[in-house]
């Protein structure tokens, strides 16, 4: 622990989070996003979801970003396979739509929270702190009866 001007200051523990999206434009984009924060830090990233889960299970990250349609195999496949291999990582998934059906399947493939694209930045990295806590995340758009698993594995 050192001490400033305003007193002592721990070191934080670093979020480590992986960015999982086909679209490098996005990818860069919210690795500049993150490299803002000082809690944050993107350790790799990956333009499919299979390139996503080998990283997953080599760089043991706390978090996935995951885009939800991705080659070679898509965001919640992934994020099943990521679960079953490292299930102390958490997934947000992140998609452009804001459909029930994903938002369903994200939420029984074991992901914690489901943003849109379209978020803001400051929601972005609030819901990455909260999922890594474990606590759900849902973008403000979607339905609040679509973030409750109501103690069930799977959704209706």
């Amino acid at each position: 622990m050192s001490t400033d001007v305003y007193g002592p200051t721990t070191s934080r523990t670093r979020i480590t989070v992986l960015l999982a999206d086909d679209h490098t434009f996005v990818r860069e984009e919210f690795r500049k996003l993150l490299e803002l924060e000082d809690d944050l830090e993107v350790v790799g990233e990956a333009i499919n979801g299979l390139q996503a889960v080998d990283l997953v299970k080599n760089l043991r990250p706390a978090l996935v970003l995951m885009d939800i349609t991705m080659p070679v195999l898509n965001g919640l496949q992934a994020t099943r396979q990521i679960l079953e291999a490292v299930p102390a990582t958490k997934v947000l998934i992140l998609s452009a739509y804001n459909d029930e059906a994903y938002v369903k399947e994200a939420i029984n493939s074991g992901a914690t929270g489901f943003l849109l694209k379209q978020t803001c930045a400051d929601i972005i990295c609030h819901a990455i702190r909260e999922v890594h806590k474990g606590n759900a995340f849902f973008s403000p758009s979607i339905p609040s009866h679509l973030h409750k698993r109501n103690g069930k594995k799977q959704m209706d």
